[in-house]
C-alpha cells in the first residue's frame, strides 16, 4: 500500500478511521478473518494517530470493537500460542535417532 501524498487530518481522518473500523467489522461478520485482520490493523494505525479529543468523536461502539473485542480474537497472544502449539506437536510426534555413518 503506497503512502498518501497528503496525510489525512482533522474531520477527514476521523471519518476514515470510522470507515475502516466498519469495514473490518463487516469482514468479521462475514467470517473473512484475514481481510478483517488487515483492515483492523490499518484502522488501529490511524486510530493511534488521533488526539484524545478526536478519539472521543469516534462512536463508542466502534472504539470498543476496535480496542477490546477484536483484540480478544486477533491479539498477538492469540496467534503466537496457536503457532507454538502446532510446532511443539509436530516436533514431539517425531523421533529423531542418530544415523550410523560407519
Amino acid at each position: 500500500m503506497a503512502k498518501q501524498e497528503n496525510p489525512l487530518t482533522g474531520e477527514t481522518l476521523i471519518k476514515e478511521v470510522c470507515r475502516r473500523i466498519r469495514v473490518a467489522h463487516s469482514y468479521w461478520d462475514a467470517h473473512n478473518n484475514a481481510a478483517c485482520r488487515g483492515e483492523r490493523e490499518r484502522a488501529l494505525t490511524l486510530y493511534n494517530t488521533l488526539t484524545k479529543e478526536q478519539k472521543e468523536q469516534i462512536p463508542q461502539v466502534l472504539r470498543v470493537w476496535l480496542r477490546y473485542r477484536s483484540e480478544k480474537y486477533f491479539g498477538v497472544h492469540r496467534n503466537a500460542t496457536q503457532v507454538e502449539t502446532k510446532v511443539e506437536v509436530v516436533i514431539s510426534s517425531h523421533r529423531f535417532e542418530p544415523m550410523n555413518l560407519d
